[in-house]
Parts: structure tokens; C-alpha cells; sequence
């Protein structure tokens, strides 16, 4: 493994396109070292689910248990989660041992539908959290805006409260610019809610979409970066209290053959100090089989808290910062569809653990990969 590089510190950055501020600080940042990494085969099963599309990951250190969510839109099976053992022996992992699968349910009490039958009836669901003060899981669906002659469905994403059984408890209320709408304003398909991570408290949700919303202007390219915001919500009130401007890298490699699908956009979350979340921005590009992936130290203290903003074109506000911390490029190993990440248990020397999942999608040309880092401060 090369040795892990970090951001030059470089004064303030001006973007000529919209006078938005994005700070590169002298802020300490950890270290993340891998130290082991195991795959789970494309075929793998459990209770007669296909095991896959693993799109986030959760610990609840009290019972050593991780829970781990599938974004299987209820095409192999029903909509669901699992947990998990990942036990580590002198370090490394051994194996990961599934322990239950639950289903999830709507507020009527029912499984969701399938998307190829009845997509209005479906979920996309993408990252999972345990709340250990009220016993109870929070996670999140991207809702869908597919707008063509053959299918035409406008559905919300959604931040949802369950019980450990997956039954409906309750869910957020969402902004305004997180409906879908017909017209090209408000969420991207599949580029809504992805990410989510409680603070320390576990007094507030931090969720974040993965791509630009139309009126915060162009998804990322190979040259720029788009901007997207990383919204909070109070915990116990379901509010949105704040949303804050983030711009992404562009994307790291020219797609093949030019003008196919590339995207880059943020994948996952992880609530690191006070202000600050672990950032992890996954690029893809066609033609290329690895992503690229890197982590970032992200801090909002001083960014502009922009939800009364339309849109963050053509104003004057301050980004949260961004600092590179793990470039997964310089690991020397095939890097997937990185999806998903939680602080695992201490490791021998004390030092925190920091677990990542890919979402293999279902495809037996991709990989369910986990790794483990040390976290060295």
C-alpha cells in the first residue's frame, strides 16, 4: 500500500460561475489505513434472498451487530435489510456471518412493491442507521422520477423510521426541493437521498443527496464538479433545520466510448467530530471497471446554511470545506461500487475501526467487497 496523501492547504477558492466559497482548511485529519478486506461471492445467499446490492452498512456496538441494507427495489426479493457478524481476529476478517433478514414495510403495514410490476408501489432503498437510544432504524429510498412514454412515475425519496422488524414507525418531512416534479426542478433520478449518519448525540440526521438538484445546476463532468447539498434534520421532530453547499470532484476518468455514462456524486456519510462528516465521493466511469473512490474530511461550521437558497447558482455563500483524506485509487487494489461505511469496533491498539461496503448490483461482473481501515489520528 503507498503511503496516503493529503490536500495541500491552499487559501480560499473563488468559482467565477457563482461566487460560491470553498474552503480547504488546516484541519487535523485522520489517517486511514487498510488492514484487511474479504468479498462475499456473487452467488451467496441467505433465507432464500439473494444477497447483494449491500448499499449500506451500520454497527451497534452494544451487540457486536451490524445491520446492512439492500437496494433491491423488490425484483429478487422484497425489500429488505440484514445483519450481520463481521468478527475480526487479530485484525482481520474472517467472514461475514449473516444473522437475520427483515423485511421493510410501508405505512399500511405492507412489503413494498416490485418495480418492474407496480413501481409506484416501490422503494430504492440506500443507507440504514441503528439508533441505540430508541431501539429503532432509520433509512432511506431514493423515489424514482422517470419521465418517458412507456412508464411515467414521480416519487418522493424518503427518510424512514422503522422498528428492528422493518415494520413502518414514521418518516421525515421533506423540504420542498426534495419532491419530485415533472419539470426538470427539484431531484435527479437516482441521485436523491443517499447517504445518512446520526451525530454523536444522536440528536440530529445528516443525509445527503448524490447529485446536483436541477436548480443547483450540472451534474459533475470530467472537467467540474456539481454542487449538492447535505441536508439536516432534527431527530426527534422530523425537521429539516439546515442544508448546507457541497461541491463535488469532477469525474475521475474520460468515459469509453466517449459521451456514455459517467457519473460522480457522493455515496455514503459518516458523522466524524462536531460540524464534521466523513465524505466518500464515487466516481464511475464506462469503459473502466473500478471506481474511483475518495474520502474526504468534511466540515460545515462555517458553511452558509442555504435552505431558504432556490438554488445555489449565482450567489454569494461559503461551501462546507472539504479535505482529501484516502484517495482508494492508491490502495493498489480493485476498488467497486463503495456504497456504504460505519465506524466499526477498536482494534487491539485502541484505535477505531472504519468498515466500507460496495453495492455489487446484482451484476456477477461487480463485487461485494468489505474493507477494513485503521483509523490512526
Amino acid at each position: 500500500m503507498r503511503k496516503l496523501l493529503f490536500l495541500v492547504v491552499l487559501p480560499t477558492f473563488l468559482f467565477s460561475c457563482s461566487n460560491l466559497k470553498q474552503t480547504v482548511e488546516n484541519t487535523p485529519a485522520p489517517n486511514l489505513k487498510l488492514i484487511s478486506t474479504i468479498e462475499i461471492p456473487f452467488e451467496e445467499t441467505f433465507q432464500n434472498t439473494k444477497v447483494g446490492g449491500l448499499s449500506g452498512i451500520d454497527y451497534d456496538a452494544k451487540n457486536d451487530l451490524y445491520y446492512l441494507i439492500c437496494d433491491d427495489r423488490s425484483m429478487f426479493n422484497e425489500a429488505r435489510f440484514y445483519t450481520a457478524k463481521i468478527p475480526l481476529v487479530e485484525n482481520k476478517i474472517q467472514s461475514m456471518v449473516f444473522q437475520s433478514v427483515s423485511y421493510l414495510k410501508n405505512e399500511s403495514g405492507e412489503v413494498y412493491g416490485n418495480w418492474n410490476t407496480t413501481p409506484t408501489t416501490s422503494s430504492d432503498p440506500e443507507d440504514i442507521r441503528y439508533n441505540p437510544k430508541t431501539n429503532t432504524l432509520v433509512w432511506s429510498s431514493e423515489g424514482a422520477r422517470v419521465i418517458n412514454g412507456d412508464k411515467q412515475v414521480l416519487q418522493d425519496p424518503s427518510l424512514n423510521f422503522t422498528d428492528l422488524k422493518g415494520n413502518f414507525l414514521s418518516n421525515v418531512t421533506l423540504p420542498e426541493n426534495l419532491k419530485m416534479q415533472q419539470q426538470e426542478k427539484g431531484p435527479r433520478n437516482n441521485g436523491t437521498l443517499e447517504g445518512i449518519t446520526f451525530d454523536k448525540k444522536y440528536k440530529n440526521i445528516y443525509t445527503n443527496i448524490e447529485e446536483p438538484l436541477f436548480e443547483d445546476g450540472n451534474q459533475a463532468n470530467t472537467s467540474n464538479g456539481g454542487y449538492i447539498r447535505i441536508y439536516k434534520f432534527d431527530a426527534k421532530t422530523k425537521k429539516n433545520t439546515a442544508q448546507f453547499g457541497y461541491k463535488l470532484e469532477p469525474i475521475a476518468l474520460e468515459p469509453n466510448p466517449k459521451g456514455t455514462f459517467a457519473v460522480n456524486g457522493v455515496s455514503a456519510i459518516q458523522h466524524y467530530g462536531k460540524n464534521q462528516l466523513l465524505v466518500v465521493e464515487r466516481s464511475y466511469s464506462t469503459g473502466t471497471q473500478a471506481c474511483t473512490v475518495k474520502v474526504f474530511l468534511c466540515d460545515l461550521k462555517k458553511a452558509t446554511d442555504v435552505k431558504n437558497y432556490n438554488s445555489l447558482q449565482n450567489q454569494k455563500l461559503d461551501l462546507a470545506s472539504k479535505k482529501l483524506i484516502l484517495n482508494m485509487d492508491d490502495l493498489g487494489i480493485f476498488i467497486d461500487n463503495i456504497e456504504g461505511l460505519t465506524f466499526g469496533p477498536k482494534l487491539a491498539n485502541g484505535n477505531s475501526s472504519l468498515i466500507f461496503v460496495s453495492d455489487n448490483n446484482f451484476s456477477e461482473k461487480q463485487k461485494t467487497q468489505v474493507l477494513v481501515f485503521e483509523v490512526v489520528e
